[in-house]
């Protein structure tokens, strides 16, 4: 997995690429080159590299803000500046969709919560994954935005696999508050998609989600 922003009026011209969940057995961090390696204090696994002067390696960040979606070329170079700064474990570049169009196929009581719900939300063809839901309407048989594992949201928190009151969920059926979609009602709920919008499995079109509500 590879998680990649850049935000540079918040944190200057820095890359920060993350491999790993935060660990709860506390980081260290090690320094080169202006280079900082991340690992997990516990059992030195890999969190993630900050990338100083990051727009020196990649110059097209300049017209990034928010979370980067790397390209083979892009983690060959970074992996380069790793090597030379003594760094050995290196990036895998992540082209899976983080955010793909989902079909809800069934929905049963979550059994430690009263709104709670589990799904299997089908996302592409021949995969359909358990997520946890707490949506007022949820239900099946609808079209909706899944956010994969990897996923950044727009205000910032990463979706990772893990399980909501015991149960494991695979992801997040996203409202129109987390997408922030363009004139979208500010309630709770999440945006289902018309059946004719895209197909399941597909990428979500933001630019066209964008065009979904009408202006105010």
């Amino acid at each position: 997995m590879l998680i990649s922003s850049y935000n540079p009026k918040e944190m200057g011209d820095i890359l920060v690429v993350i491999t790993a969940p935060d660990s709860s057995e506390g980081q260290t961090t090690t320094v080169k080159d202006g280079i900082a390696q991340v690992k997990s204090a516990k059992d030195g696994q890999l969190l993630g590299y900050n990338f100083m002067a990051a727009s020196t390696i990649l110059p097209e960040l300049k017209d990034e803000n928010g979370q980067v979606f790397l390209n083979a070329d892009q983690v060959a170079k970074l992996n380069a500046k790793l090597t030379a700064a003594g760094f050995y474990q290196k990036l895998t570049a992540d082209s899976t969709p983080k955010f793909v169009v989902g079909y809800v196929e069934e929905l049963k009581d979550h059994p430690k919560s009263d709104h709670l719900k589990i799904t299997q939300t089908r996302i592409s063809k021949d995969q359909t994954v358990q997520i946890v839901c707490g949506s007022p309407n949820v239900k099946e048989g609808i079209k909706v935005v899944v956010a994969r594992p990897g996923a950044m949201m727009p205000d910032g928190k990463i979706i990772w696999p893990g399980a909501l009151m015991g149960v494991e969920s695979d992801g997040m059926l996203c409202g129109f508050r987390e997408l922030r979609l363009k004139n979208a009602p500010d309630e709770k709920g999440l945006w289902i998609i018309p059946d004719d919008w895209q197909e399941v499995g597909e990428p979500v079109d933001f630019q066209r989600a964008d065009t979904f509500f009408p202006a105010k």
